[in-house]
């Protein structure tokens, strides 16, 4: 960077500070934090044509004029220099994953780079962007009918040596919860609402089966 630069670098800085730059966190696990995630892949596209009301939905209504604000702040520094659009468009996304994130409940640590999305939800979006869900119902399909079988297997096995020894029962025992506790977890997921928001831990065995 030339000398030449520095001021300019120095006052997108200062003008991006003015309204917040987003303080560190715990980890954000999920899709919404990552480069190539569709909270930024929306903040992309408002910036270059100018329009802060896509992104919009990404916060709760607590948020919008916070995020109208950095939109605004965002866009007249990004033309200031190739340094300072990088540098306003760097902030603008993590302003809005930030509280995006904020509004879930969810912690927030920054931006994750491009392709750390787990495989499962890059499907989802795949399957978004052909307009079918055929092919994600299959794969999940077939990943969750593999899990059941593996351990019915173990189940039906260790069960026949149940009754030699202590150690053999509590073989089938730990086969038969783990059997029983998945396919409930499983049910559990199919018919309950999903929410995109972290619930609160749940006390041990809590919503499950005991035994």
């Amino acid at each position: 960077m030339t000398t030449k630069r520095v001021p300019v670098i120095v006052l997108a800085a200062i003008v991006l500070v003015g309204v917040g730059w987003p303080g560190p966190g715990s980890r954000a696990y999920g899709h919404c934090d990552t480069m190539d995630g569709p909270v930024v892949k929306t903040a992309q596209a408002a910036l270059e044509k100018g329009d802060v009301t896509p992104v919009l939905k990404w916060v709760k209504p607590p948020y919008e004029a916070q995020i109208r604000e950095a939109f605004k702040k965002t866009l007249a520094v990004r033309t200031l220099s190739p340094e300072a659009k990088d540098l306003a468009d760097k902030y603008f996304f993590e302003t809005l994953v930030r509280l995006h994130r904020e509004g879930e409940g969810a912690p927030y640590t920054g931006l994750q780079p491009a392709g750390a999305v787990e495989p499962i939800i890059a499907a989802c979006d795949k399957a978004l962007e052909a307009g079918s869900a055929e092919e994600l119902s299959q794969e999940v399909s077939r990943l969750v009918a593999a899990g059941i079988q593996r351990r019915f297997a173990e189940v039906q096995e260790s069960r026949q040596h149940a009754d030699h020894s202590v150690a053999a029962g509590r073989e089938f025992v730990r086969a038969y919860v783990e059997f029983t506790h998945y396919v409930e977890r499983l049910h559990m997921a199919a018919t309950s609402a999903a929410a995109h928001e972290p619930a609160a831990e749940a006390p041990a065995g809590h919503g499950e089966h005991q035994h």
